[in-house]
């Protein structure tokens, strides 16, 4: 009787130090996030949700509006990269194609590494070159449009927010060089389109500015009486769902239809051809924040998952099946985070890295995302580089951080820190981040 009343009393000590342990952590934490955050001159022009949690215990050690919703920016893009990471595999469907009566029948599958300079690999291409079979694409599956929900109509213009489509090719993107004392000192690529464009001269102008018709592939070019050095900028073309496509490529191999094609998709067989590792897609769209990466990430997760391109069934798909648990419902209505209708809580991003760690491996995640001094962290965390992998958030007023945090002891922390509304620039903010994570990090 003595020993079992000695072990009890010994079981709730225990159980009673872990209890203050973890209270005394919560205060720690919380006097330091009131001290560097919530009083931050910056911060408190407007509002935060900080959510800070333990895996390997289960405890979250710190809360503050962590199941309030804030628009979280490019954040998104960590429950992009889970859809793409549960239905892409390890390498990306670059194009479903079936021969008959000597035609080549294609479906693009909106691989947006397809003919991008940022890849040499290019299987799908080398397999049109194969055949070199009249060729017919069919754009059946697409089910999308070229823009997201929310987004801002008259950033058309820049660079951040190319045009979605079934068939994308050189990113959506057309770049413009200036070369100094050329005859035609513009040119454009992909040169084979053969873009009309006019160009103006403003006397006062100090620089040249080049901008694109809203809907048609005329780009204007303002400039002055500078003489500027060579330079080289991309501005998105409109693709016309995948007519502009494939203009492009009947240009370069002329038994490619130029022209959407019909046909039943349904009677024919396809086989598959793969193109990159998928991770060789993750790690800039996560290292960067390429909004065109993740938005077709989404839109080809769909089709794998759905059989068609459509980012809205998608994601309803994914919160009704994979996703059901997330803590709060979150309004996500885009693959890059540049819609402001988003709407996600802190909670929900400790939930998506705490799910993809479990089922893809951390050492994985530790690749895919940046870590200190790299991608849109490299001018922050740089002392603690190997200690800290996340995705930042940034639009006009706010800013995110998601991701793993190492501390000196050994502990595998989870966060989410999302600012939104304040009027001062982020950076101010990432600073007072910074310093949080930072004594969490040692501290702990």
């Amino acid at each position: 009787m003595k020993y079992h009343f000695t072990k009890t009393l010994l079981i709730l000590n225990y159980s009673l130090l872990i209890i203050l342990s973890s209270c005394s952590v919560n205060k720690q934490i919380s006097k330091q996030a009131t001290g560097i955050l919530l009083k931050d001159s910056s911060i408190a022009t407007g509002h935060i949700g900080i959510c800070i949690y333990e895996p390997a215990t289960g405890k979250y050690w710190y809360e503050y509006n962590s199941t309030h919703y804030f628009i979280p920016a490019s954040n998104t893009k960590l429950f992009t990269l889970y859809a793409g990471m549960k239905y892409l595999g390890d390498s990306l469907v670059g194009l479903r194609y079936t021969i008959a009566s000597d035609t080549l029948y294609a479906l693009p599958t909106g691989d947006p590494s397809f003919l991008n300079p940022e890849y040499s690999y290019q299987p799908a291409i080398d397999l049109l070159n194969k055949y070199h079979l009249p060729t017919l694409f069919s754009s059946a599956n697409w089910k999308a449009e070229k823009f997201g929900r929310g987004w801002a109509w008259n950033d058309y213009n820049d660079d951040y927010m190319a045009e979605r489509s079934a068939l994308p090719l050189h990113a959506n993107l057309a770049s413009i060089q200036y070369k100094r004392g050329f005859d035609q000192p513009f040119s454009l690529e992909p040169y084979y389109l053969n873009y009309d464009r006019e160009r103006y001269f403003e006397k006062n102008r100090k620089e040249v500015f080049i901008k694109r018709n809203v809907s048609e592939n005329i780009f204007n070019v303002f400039y002055g009486p500078i003489n500027f050095d060579t330079f080289r900028i991309q501005i998105p073309f409109v693709t016309n769902g995948i007519s502009s496509a494939l203009s492009i490529l009947h240009s370069e191999y002329r038994w490619i239809f130029e022209r959407d094609t019909t046909f039943n998709i349904q009677n024919l067989k396809f086989k598959i051809i793969k193109s990159i590792p998928s991770d060789s897609l993750f790690k800039p769209m996560m290292h960067r924040s390429d909004n065109f990466f993740a938005e077709q990430t989404l839109l080809m997760a769909s089709n794998e998952h759905l059989g068609y391109m459509n980012d809205e069934k998608i994601i309803d798909t994914l919160l009704k099946t994979d996703l059901k648990d997330v803590p709060q419902k979150p309004k996500w209505v885009d693959g890059s985070g540049l819609s402001r209708y988003n709407l996600f809580t802190p909670k929900d991003f400790v939930y998506i890295l705490n799910k993809m760690q479990n089922e893809f491996g951390l050492p994985r995640m530790k690749v895919i995302l940046p870590t200190g001094g790299e991608g849109t962290l490299s001018a922050y965390f740089k002392k603690d580089a190997g200690f800290i992998y996340a995705k930042t958030g940034t639009l006009s007023n706010n800013c995110a951080l998601s991701g793993y945090l190492i501390t000196s002891k050994g502990k595998l922390l989870i966060f989410s820190i999302l600012a939104n509304n304040y009027i001062t620039g982020a950076s101010p903010i990432r600073r007072a981040e910074e310093r949080f994570l930072e004594y969490i990090r040692e501290k702990y």
